[in-house]
């Protein structure tokens, strides 16, 4: 499982003494286990699919912060941001390229029979549950448009 991945760099990053990457380690651990209350709540379990959504909202949440901070010229602050996303990135397959997203965009059009915008919902359904963690939905939504508008 990715939390036992988690885990063991974890360990690794404290006999380093490496505290940025330490800090940020247990900064996911926590989210993570604030996931797993969550879930024994409803009486779920966990599984990787849900630590990869519950990583990719971290990393869009330091994306969108790292952005702010270079706006008002904090850029010690963005540097942090941007660190805690390469360690974070550390833990999701990888991301795919643009080429790659519209390739595959084609394909699910063809294949969900979708031809205008209001079958959007559809192919971004069949994205989600095949591509979760593996590209930017924000680029996957506006490049699907792109695709059916023309």
């Amino acid at each position: 499982m990715i939390k036992d991945t988690i885990n063991s760099e974890l360990k690794n990053s404290m006999l380093s003494s490496n505290k940025e990457k330490t800090s940020t380690l247990r900064l996911i651990l926590a989210a993570i286990k604030d996931r797993e209350i969550v879930a024994r709540e409803k009486k779920q379990d966990i599984d990787d699919a849900t630590v990869m959504d519950v990583l990719s909202k971290m990393v869009k949440q330091r994306l969108e912060s790292a952005d702010i901070y270079k706006k008002n010229n904090r850029l010690e602050l963005a540097a942090k941001e941007e660190f805690e996303i390469e360690v974070i990135r550390e833990f999701l397959p990888k991301q795919l390229t643009e080429q790659e997203i519209k390739r595959i965009i084609g394909k699910l059009v063809e294949e969900t029979n979708s031809s205008t915008i209001r079958d959007m919902g559809k192919v971004m359904g069949a994205l989600k549950s095949k591509y979760a963690g593996q590209l930017d939905f924000a680029l996957a939504g506006k490049l699907l448009k792109e695709y059916l508008s023309s």
